[in-house]
C-alpha cells in the first residue's frame, strides 16, 4: 500500500484547495472563455514507475462545461484489461456558483465490454459516468488511479484535447527511480521541465496556464503543431515475461520480434497446399499474388485481443487450422506461407486510418494500430493488407498508404514508407452522355473509371454491399435533385493500382429549366464541387491538403431541335499552387459538348495563401455550374 499514498495524498490535498467554492464560474478569467465551450480549471497528471512491470498513473481534473457544446467533456470513460486495472474512481459534480451537487464513486460507474462486432474475444472493458447535468454552465471533477501491469506505454500530456477547450491550469509528472532513464518529447512548450529529487525518486513535471481555447481552421496541421503536447515513453520495459528496450527503433523491433519467435509453423495441409500452389511458378511476384489470393480465400479477419494477444500474434498453426485470426495473426500466417515458399517478408506495424499519416519517427516507441506486410524484392516491394479479402496483391489503399511503418525483421528493424498514390494513380475519368428531352427531363448514360484511391470508396461499396443496398447508396451519393437509377454494372480491375469501372443509366426529372422560349442547362451534370471556403477568417495555421487526384469528364447532351445559343460560358483555365482546372463548352448540331478536367495537389501552404485557396475553390464552384442558355428559334 506504500506504492499508492503518494497518490492518494495528492489527490486528497488538491480537492481540499479547489473545494468550497473555487470552482465557481466567475472565477474564470474572461479571456479563457473567449471560443470555449468548455474550461479544463484544474489537471494534474502523474505516472509513478515503480519498476519495470509495474506503474501507477492518478488523473484529477476538473472542467466547467460551459453550453451543450461541451458537454463530450463532461463523460467519465476509462478502460481496463488484463494490462491495465482501475483501482479508485471519484465524481462530483458541481452547479454555477461551485456548490457541490452530487458525489460518485467506483461502484457508481457503468462498467461495459469495449468488444466491437468484429472480435471474437476481447479482455478490454470500459468503466463509463455521466451526471447528465444540462443547467449551463456546471462543473465536474473526477479523480481516478490506475495500475499498469507492464512499462510499454506512457500517458501523454495535451491540457487542450480538441480545439474550443480553454485551460487555466495543468500539469503533467513521471516519478521513477533515480537511476531509471525514460525518454519525452514535447511540442509547444517553453522552457525545460522542472526536474527534483525526493528520496531516490526523480520526478519530472511539466506545467500549462491560462491556454486560450484553439478553433480548428480547415485543412489545418496536426493537433500537436497547434498546441502543447508531450509524448513520453521507456527505455527499458517489460510486457508479460518479455523484456525490451526503446532507445532505438532497432532495439524495439528486437523486442517485437521476441513476440513472434517460434510462431511460423505452418499445419501440414497448409504447407503441402503451399507447394502445389507455387512451386510451378518461376516469377516471384506471381508467386506472392497466388499465395495471396490462398490467405484470402481461406482466412478471414476477427480481431482476437486478450491480455499480451493484443501485441502477440496468434500462431500460424492456429489461424490455418481455424481460418480466422486479427491484423497480427493473419500478417503472421502470410509470413509463415511465404516462408514456407522461400519468399523472405518482414511484419510490419504501422499506424492505419484514412489521412493518420503522420508519426514522430524520431522517437522510438509504439505508435501504431494495425500490422500489414511488407515484402522486399530485388527490384520492387510488395505490401499485401492481410485482413482484407478484396484487395489486389500490392495494394494498400488509402487505409495505410503514404506514411511510415516498422518493418520489424531478425536482421535489424527499420522505419520504411508504404507508397504515395500521386496525381498519376489516382484519376477517375468521366465519359457522359444524355438526352434532354421537351419536359427538361434528361436520360443519361454514364462510363466512369475510377483508379486507385479514387476507387476505394466504390471498391468498398460493391465489395461489402448487397445489389440492392448499391442501388439504395446511389439513390443517394450523387449530386442530383429528383432522379431514379435504372441501371448499375461495375467491373474491377485487379492490379497494383486498381481500377474499378462503373456503368450507369439515369433519369432525371426536371434537370433543366424551361420559361418561354429560353432554355436553362448546366452541362456539368455530376462533377460539381460542393466545397466553399469562408473568406472572412483570418488564417492563423498552415494549409495541409493531403488528396491528390485528377479528374477528367466528357459530357455530350442530345438537345431539342429548335433551339440556337443565347448565352454560352466562355472557356474556364485555372492554374494555381494548389491545382489545376479547365472547362469549355460548345453547341453543335443540337448537341451540347461539354469537357472539364480538375488536378488537385497535395502539400502544405503558408497560413498566408489562405485567401488565394478561398479564391481558387470559390471560381471552381462558380466554373462548375456556369450555364447555358438556348432560345427557341422562331418558325414561320
Amino acid at each position: 500500500m506504500k506504492k499508492y499514498f503518494f497518490a492518494l495524498v495528492s489527490l486528497f490535498f488538491n480537492f481540499f484547495i479547489y473545494a468550497n467554492g473555487d470552482y465557481a464560474v466567475s472565477k474564470i478569467s474572461p479571456a479563457l472563455l473567449k471560443n470555449a465551450n468548455a474550461v479544463l480549471r484544474f489537471e494534474e497528471i502523474k505516472f509513478e514507475i515503480v519498476n519495470t512491470k509495474e506503474a501507477i498513473e492518478t488523473n484529477h481534473y476538473v472542467i466547467t462545461i460551459l453550453n451543450e457544446n461541451g458537454d463530450k467533456w463532461a463523460e467519465f470513460s476509462e478502460y481496463y484489461d488484463k494490462l491495465r486495472e482501475i483501482n479508485f474512481v471519484e465524481g462530483f459534480l458541481y452547479d454555477a456558483n461551485g456548490k457541490q451537487l452530487k458525489k460518485i464513486k467506483t461502484k457508481d460507474l457503468q462498467d461495459l465490454s469495449a468488444t466491437g462486432e468484429e472480435s471474437l474475444v476481447d479482455d478490454s472493458r470500459i468503466k463509463t459516468h455521466n451526471f447528465y447535468y444540462r443547467a449551463y454552465p456546471y462543473t465536474i471533477e473526477y479523480s481516478v488511479e490506475i495500475r499498469y501491469n507492464h512499462t510499454m506505454f506512457f500517458p501523454g500530456w495535451i491540457p487542450q484535447g480538441d480545439e474550443k477547450l480553454s485551460v487555466e491550469q495543468s500539469s503533467f509528472t513521471i516519478i521513477c527511480p533515480s537511476d531509471y532513464q525514460f525518454r519525452f518529447k514535447a511540442f509547444n512548450y517553453n522552457g525545460e521541465p522542472q526536474i527534483t529529487t525526493e528520496k531516490n525518486k526523480k520526478i519530472t513535471t511539466w506545467m500549462a496556464k491560462d491556454m486560450s481555447a484553439i478553433i480548428k481552421e480547415i485543412n489545418c496541421p496536426n493537433w500537436h503543431e497547434l498546441t502543447t503536447t508531450v509524448i513520453a515513453g521507456p527505455t527499458d520495459f517489460q510486457l508479460g515475461d518479455y523484456k525490451g528496450n526503446m532507445n532505438s527503433w532497432n532495439e524495439y523491433g528486437k523486442f517485437l520480434y521476441q513476440l513472434k519467435t517460434g510462431r511460423d509453423k505452418l499445419p501440414d495441409n497448409v504447407k503441402q497446399e503451399v507447394h502445389k500452389l507455387a512451386d510451378g511458378i518461376k516469377d516471384v511476384r506471381k508467386k506472392i499474388e497466388v499465395l495471396y489470393e490462398y490467405l484470402q480465400k481461406n482466412t478471414r479477419y476477427i480481431s482476437i485481443q486478450l491480455g499480451i494477444g493484443g501485441w502477440q500474434p496468434f500462431d500460424a498453426d492456429y489461424v490455418g487450422k481455424k481460418g480466422y485470426g486479427d491484423c497480427k495473426a493473419l500478417s503472421n500466417y502470410m509470413f509463415s506461407i511465404l516462408k514456407e515458399a522461400g519468399i523472405r517478408s518482414e511484419y510490419t506495424e504501422i499506424v492505419a486510418g484514412e489521412n493518420a499519416n503522420y508519426m514522430t519517427d524520431d522517437f522510438p516507441s509504439n505508435q501504431f494500430n494495425h500490422v500489414i506486410l511488407f515484402v522486399p524484392l530485388a527490384k520492387d516491394t510488395v505490401w499485401l493488407e492481410c485482413t482484407s479479402q478484396t484487395l489486389p496483391a500490392g495494394y494498400l489503399s488509402g487505409f495505410t498508404a503514404d506514411r511510415f511503418a516498422f518493418a520489424i525483421d531478425e536482421n535489424g528493424s527499420s522505419l520504411v514508407r508504404t507508397p504515395k498514390y500521386g496525381l498519376k494513380d489516382n484519376i477517375e475519368i468521366r465519359k457522359l452522355n444524355a438526352t434532354l428531352s421537351d419536359d427538361a427531363s434528361l436520360k443519361i448514360e454514364t462510363n466512369t473509371t475510377y483508379k486507385g484511391l479514387e476507387q476505394d470508396n466504390v471498391h468498398n461499396m460493391i465489395n461489402y454491399l448487397s445489389k440492392d443496398k448499391v442501388k439504395e447508396y446511389l439513390q443517394k451519393r450523387l449530386n442530383l435533385a429528383t432522379y431514379d437509377v435504372d441501371k448499375f454494372e461495375y467491373n474491377e480491375i485487379k492490379s497494383t493500382i486498381p481500377v474499378v469501372q462503373e456503368k450507369l443509366d439515369l433519369n432525371v426529372s426536371n434537370y433543366a429549366t424551361i420559361t418561354g422560349k429560353r432554355l436553362f442547362i448546366i452541362p456539368n451534370i455530376m462533377s460539381r464541387s460542393d466545397l466553399k471556403l469562408n473568406a472572412d477568417d483570418e488564417r492563423k495555421y498552415d494549409i495541409v491538403l493531403h488528396d491528390e487526384y485528377k479528374h477528367i469528364d466528357t459530357v455530350e447532351i442530345d438537345i431539342p431541335k429548335g433551339y440556337e445559343p443565347e448565352s454560352i460560358p466562355q472557356p474556364v483555365t485555372i492554374e494555381t499552387k494548389f491545382g489545376k482546372y479547365l472547362n469549355s463548352v460548345k453547341l453543335s448540331d443540337n448537341k451540347i459538348l461539354y469537357y472539364r478536367t480538375r488536378e488537385q495537389y497535395s502539400g502544405t501552404f503558408p497560413a498566408k495563401d489562405y485567401p488565394d485557396l478561398v479564391n481558387y475553390y470559390d471560381a471552381i464552384y462558380k466554373a462548375d455550374r456556369n450555364k447555358i442558355v438556348l432560345i427557341k428559334k422562331e418558325t414561320n
